[in-house]
């Protein structure tokens, strides 16, 4: 009994001791308390469409970075330096599993800004003495990265110019045809019974 005891004292002292080196070294109280902010992202995330939201669903590597931006606003700086590194390996296997459905030059440029972004991000976390505002300020860049992402796989489904005219053509025939047969089943209505005895 005092031998499990004992144990658990010492593996719960390891823990808090890896916590403690956890800390980034050399911090001024300034960004020590800069560490415990939340981000301040007050962009909303942007929707996607219909179509491209049925081929993101089955994208498990987007469903995932979906997942890790959402819970970007929500977390504070020192979270985010924690997370740094899985954000970097979640967008660069973002980048690389991209589907012929959602290729596109927009979408592909997006992938390769997300991804430079995330690395910063990872990068500027593992320095020595980090920089919490630059973490922050990269962190708030990626996710308005990621919304521009989404807009880019939005546009890919957008109707062309021609597509548009094409349909209003469309539309006007069928109008004009209901019209002519309107005018014609009135004027059948209109004309006087035709007297077979005059």
């Amino acid at each position: 009994m005092k031998y499990s005891v004992c144990l658990l004292l010492c593996i719960l002292l390891l823990g808090c001791k890896k916590e403690v080196q956890k800390k980034p070294e050399g911090l001024s109280k300034e960004d020590s308390l800069m560490l415990e902010k939340p981000l301040k992202i007050e962009e909303p995330a942007i929707a996607l469409g219909e179509k491209p939201k049925k081929f993101a669903l089955t994208w498990i590597e987007f469903v995932t970075a979906q997942n890790e931006m959402s819970n970007l606003p929500n977390e504070k700086t020192r979270e985010v330096m924690a997370n740094a590194e899985a954000i970097s390996q979640i967008m660069t296997s973002l980048r690389t599993s991209l589907p012929d459905s959602l290729r596109s030059n927009g979408v592909e440029s997006r992938l390769n800004v997300i991804t430079t972004k995330a690395k910063l991000l990872e990068q500027y976390s593992g320095r020595k003495n980090p920089d919490p505002e630059l973490i922050k300020r990269t962190a708030e860049e990626l996710y308005a990265e990621f919304n521009n992402l989404k807009i880019q796989m939005n546009e890919i489904f957008l109707e062309t110019i021609e597509d548009f005219e094409r349909r209003l053509d469309e539309f006007e025939e069928n109008e004009r045809k209901l019209f002519e047969r309107d005018s014609i089943d009135n004027a059948r209505d209109t004309l006087p019974p035709i007297n077979p005895r005059e």
